[in-house]
């Protein structure tokens, strides 16, 4: 079931990474699907941001969920920014694929903010950590050939 599970997950995103020229996962240039980025790291959970309180980082657009943190990601939003351009860690880690992410699933590694995949019975996060140190050392470098592209 697993090895299913992996298999659709990875047609699902081949298909939709083909139509994307972006590096970061974003639909119609909105980036986590609406959660505060701000919040994984202030506040250590995803918290779901308003429209109104939108901040453009570089073309995508974050909504936030507060004017304080709205100020915090103008301010620095290299610190807030999800890694790997908000595609799932474990999948870039485990086969070099940019996979989509459950934007609740989540941990934080060195201050930055990683997401993962979880639907169907698969939270790649409890694979992510039965083998961090690699998984995050692979997927550092797989990162790095997808964006030198």
């Amino acid at each position: 079931m697993k090895n299913i599970i992996i298999i659709l997950t990875f047609w699902v995103s081949f298909f939709a990474s083909a139509q994307k020229k972006e590096h970061r996962n974003l639909e119609n240039k909105l980036a986590i699907q609406g959660y505060d980025p701000v919040s994984y790291i202030e506040q250590k959970k995803a918290v779901k941001g308003k429209k109104e309180l939108a901040v453009n980082v570089n073309g995508a657009i974050y909504y936030t969920s507060s004017e304080k943190n709205k100020e915090l990601l103008k301010k620095d939003p290299a610190k807030y920014e999800p890694v790997y351009g908000g595609w799932c860690a474990f999948a870039l880690g485990d086969y070099g694929e940019k996979v989509e992410i459950n934007p609740t699933t989540f941990k934080i590694i060195g201050g930055k903010t990683h997401l993962f995949y979880n639907k169907f019975f698969n939270n790649t996060l409890s694979s992510w950590n039965k083998n961090e140190e690699k998984l995050k050392k692979s997927a550092d470098q797989n990162w790095k050939k997808l964006t030198e592209k």
